[in-house]
């Protein structure tokens, strides 16, 4: 084929796509919006850690090093706590990144020029959170062991860090990263195949011929979902068999309660699919519909970084993400032993949005059939 027929088939397909509102919206809004949430949401900084103490030396010195911690921009001393008990609910229930507890010796130890420890126990559910906060407070604690060693003689770091990491003993990031992809290739495979079902009907032509047969557009909605809910469980329990069998993830607690969860995300997801089918014309923009909510509801979802860290307004958004319930999901079962009980907070919140997507879908597809 020569240059000029090469050069008239592009232009063709830039004619194509420039004339259909439609591409144009989806070539130009797409980058602007993932623009955006890349920009405030994908960031690996954390500020405002938040902190508990328990805190059971009466000295000077460990005064002075939580001071320097709590005026730390990084970190948020929300707990002075009293007792051990304290420790475990304010970890389990996510109101604390870590606890620092000082021995009752600690400022003895470091008087007499020992080595006083300071026991860090952190939620290593996040591993790389947890390491970025382990890593902000190294570097408090040598500053001040440097200070420490100019002031007196004593030899040797002053102060040694003792971590204890729950959930995640050895903080593997892998414990932490391939939980959150058995939700994203869900997400993927399940809006593609939903957002394709019936672009794919209107581009073959047969569509049409689709309406003319007894089943009512409510039979027509529901034998297109069907597919993609299948698709996602195969899916789903491929991923976790190999993420148990081949990554060596555990998976501690109910298997039901999980497979509860990626049916209602499923359901969910479905809905979006359905919706985006509906409105495209064509499988090109089916595809790129499904890419366009795909990727802010990764990000948004808190699979890459925390949602903590993501400015309040968008930290709102991320309850509309049926992947951050799923998440949560996933990873309480696999490393916490999660139950049905404690996954109820997970799970109402995907059935509404579950039933909102599905409502929706349903219009909008009687309503491009009139």
């Amino acid at each position: 084929m020569r240059l000029a027929h090469i050069l008239a088939l592009a232009r063709k397909e830039f004619l194509a796509l420039l004339r259909d509102k439609r591409s144009r919206i989806v070539i130009v809004l797409p980058p602007i919006v993932q623009l955006f949430i890349f920009g405030f949401a994908a960031t690996y900084d954390l500020n405002d850690v938040p902190v508990a103490v328990y805190n059971t030396d009466s000295g000077s010195a460990s005064r002075e090093l939580l001071a320097r911690i709590e005026g730390s921009p990084n970190f948020s001393v929300l707990y002075h706590i009293d007792s051990d008990a304290q420790i475990a609910p304010l970890i389990d229930n996510r109101e604390v990144l870590l606890v620092l507890r000082f021995s009752p010796r600690f400022s003895a130890d470091l008087a007499r020029g020992d080595p006083a420890p300071l026991q860090v126990i952190i939620d290593g559910r996040n591993s790389n959170t947890a390491m970025i906060a382990l890593n902000y407070l190294r570097s408090i604690v040598l500053d001040f062991n440097r200070e420490w060693q100019q002031m007196h003689t004593g030899s040797g770091p002053p102060v040694n860090l003792a971590m204890r990491a729950w959930y995640n003993e050895n903080l593997q990031s892998l414990w932490f990263i391939v939980p959150g992809i058995v939700g994203s290739l869900m997400l993927v495979v399940t809006l593609l195949v939903t957002a394709l079902s019936v672009a794919r009907e209107r581009e073959q032509g047969t569509f049409d011929q689709l309406l003319v047969t007894p089943l009512r557009p409510v039979e027509i909605l529901i034998g297109k979902a069907i597919p993609g809910m299948v698709i996602g469980v195969l899916e789903a329990t491929l991923i976790i068999v190999l993420m148990v069998a081949f990554f060596e993830v555990p998976l501690r607690g109910s298997i039901p309660a999980l497979y509860l969860g990626i049916l209602l995300f499923l359901a969910a997801t479905v809905g979006v699919g359905l919706m985006i089918s509906s409105i495209a014309a064509t499988q090109q923009q089916a595809i790129l519909g499904a890419f366009l909510f795909a990727v802010p509801a990764v990000i948004l979802s808190g699979f890459t970084t925390p949602i903590a860290n993501m400015p309040q307004v968008v930290q709102w958004i991320t309850y509309l993400d049926p992947l951050r319930y799923f998440l949560v999901i996933v990873r309480g079962v696999s490393l916490e032993g999660d139950d049905f009980t404690l996954l109820i907070p997970q799970y109402w919140p995907m059935i509404i949005i579950a039933m909102v997507n599905l409502a929706l879908a349903g219009w909008l597809f009687r309503h491009r059939l009139s």
